[in-house]
């Protein structure tokens, strides 16, 4: 595979059978995402759908073979929050250590800026010990990326007859201005024309 012929793009309805089976083995496998059940299509469909209505969901597309794919979402729902997203990324289990993360991310960033979107956060499984269902490479990417532990829970998620912990990461992007302008909805951005 050529990285450089890569194309980052947002994501589409029609993408979801294929998308799905990027998720399929964190759901069956590991405890990466603390679903139990994989997504009915039908379902997928209405997340991407949904999360396309005001932010990013984008993949990573070699010539027609999705790669993996990020997106961002509310972070807790209520309006006061609404400058903070929450950001989640799944690669295809054979292209991991390869610059796909990162070129998602820093186009999610992008992305994000361009909506007025200051904080970006992600919530993340963190195995005590590392076993063979979690590790700790997410928080280990993340802080490459340049996000910091801001919280830990314990013992909050159970799967696969185990307690895990969970914490959340946070990422800076934008200044925090006294009076921030709203956030925009990616379609609206102009910048959205170059991520079709």
């Amino acid at each position: 595979m050529d990285k450089n012929r890569v194309r980052i793009r947002a994501a589409r309805v029609e993408d979801a059978g294929k998308l799905l089976e990027i998720y399929r083995p964190y759901v069956e496998k590991t405890a990466i995402t603390f679903e139990y059940e994989v997504p009915e299509p039908e379902e997928f469909q209405a997340r991407i759908k949904r999360t396309l209505k005001k932010y990013p969901y984008l993949v990573a597309d070699c010539e027609g073979e999705l790669l993996g794919y990020a997106y961002t979402g509310p972070f807790v729902g209520r309006a006061a929050y609404d400058w903070a997203a929450e950001v989640s990324i799944y690669l295809r289990e054979d292209v991991h250590r390869m610059g796909m993360g990162k070129k998602l991310y820093q186009a999610i960033e992008e992305i994000s800026r361009a909506q007025n979107i200051t904080n970006l956060n992600a919530c993340i499984g963190n195995p005590e010990p590392e076993d063979e269902y979690l590790t700790k490479n997410s928080i280990q990417f993340h802080t490459h990326m340049g996000y910091r532990m801001v919280g830990e829970f314990y013992k909050c998620g159970y799967k696969f007859g185990r307690w895990y912990n969970m914490v959340w990461m946070e990422k800076i992007i934008r200044e925090h201005e006294e009076k921030p302008e709203p956030v925009a909805k990616f379609p609206s951005l102009d910048i959205f024309a170059g991520y079709q």
